[in-house]
């Protein structure tokens, strides 16, 4: 009797979200590959990216850290943030890594498949492009602002949104990771920030229409929160409406935290103008509800500079969720 091929699924995100999203899935015999954006220019990422020129490193680097095998010491260093040093400060030793790499093969595809080597990893991690682009956003207020960095630290303003979203230059779709999605089974939108971590893939020329192509089922991880640079008002019919106004195709399936979000992590949130995403998708029969929040969301913020890492789904529930699909 022939053995059953694993299931091939592309997990298309960046960021928490994906880490998440990848920690739990990489449990189980699938054939996993990685999807994340090129336009990162903030933070560690922005100021090795400006120094060397190669593509951003960041989303790569946390999904190089949920693919590792899981030993607790190799995912520190990777995830590890320098605090002191001067030009080290506020480096992630992943980032280093990865730019090294990059400087000894030349490219980053090149890198990644040497770190995948090196660490060992459960799936493949593709850069969507391999052209270095810079995201652009138009609001409904007829500002237009450039660089991924900016789009997310700045605040809409009352009653805007996002109108659209491209990069500049315009860049391709990376042929491996077209291939990826043309063959796979499953294609899972990660949760984690719609425009610059989601989106920002799907606006690379090519993207869309090879998802179109493909004869994947499409799977969307609603956010938990709302962000205040992006998706202020957001309800998860909005976040639905735009993945498949930029993926050019219906969603399959829609997975839901049905779970209250603790009071405490509302109120740290809510300083910020950020609040849960309101589930208003009651009639629609492609939602799966769960309760999917990690533990850590029971405990109480000791720091509103730690909000962002307040509230995450649970890597074995989501995944768990996320199988029983298919």
């Amino acid at each position: 009797m022939a053995k059953k091929r694993p299931k091939k699924v592309v997990v298309i995100g960046g960021g928490t979200g994906s880490f998440v999203l990848l920690t739990g899935l990489k449990e189980y015999p699938l054939e996993l590959t990685a999807i994340v954006p090129v336009t990162d220019d903030g933070g560690s990422t922005g100021r090795l990216r400006d120094e060397f020129g190669f593509l951003p490193v960041g989303d790569m680097r946390q999904c190089l850290a949920a693919l590792a095998p899981e030993n607790g010491q190799l995912r520190k260093l990777l995830l590890y943030r320098f605090d002191k040093g001067r030009g080290l400060k506020g480096h992630n030793l992943g980032n280093l890594l990865l730019t090294a790499m990059e400087d000894l093969t030349g490219s980053e595809p090149e890198a990644v498949v040497a770190a995948a080597k090196i660490f060992r990893l459960r799936g493949k991690v593709l850069p969507v492009s391999k052209k270095l682009v810079k995201l652009v956003a138009e609001y409904s207020t007829g500002r237009t602002i450039v660089s991924e960095h900016q789009i997310e630290t700045q605040k809409l303003k009352p009653n805007e949104t996002i109108t659209r979203l491209y990069t500049r230059p315009r860049a391709s779709l990376n042929p491996e990771a077209r291939e990826a999605i043309v063959s796979a089974d499953v294609i899972i939108f990660a949760p984690g920030d719609l425009f610059n971590s989601i989106i920002a893939n799907l606006v690379i020329s090519g993207t869309k229409s090879t998802i179109k192509a493909s004869r994947a089922k499409l799977v969307y991880v609603v956010n938990l929160m709302t962000l205040n640079s992006q998706t202020r008002g957001f309800a998860a019919s909005h976040h639905v409406g735009q993945i498949e106004r930029y993926a050019g195709k219906s969603l399959d399936h829609i997975v839901v935290n049905s779970q209250a979000v603790p009071q405490s992590i509302i109120e740290a949130y809510a300083k910020y103008r950020e609040y849960p995403v309101a589930d208003d998708l009651a009639a629609d029969r492609r939602v799966v509800r769960k309760q999917l929040l990690a533990n850590s969301a029971y405990q109480k913020p000791s720091s509103d500079k730690l909000k962002r890492s307040l509230l995450r789904h649970d890597p074995k529930t989501l995944a768990q969720t996320i199988i029983s699909l298919f």
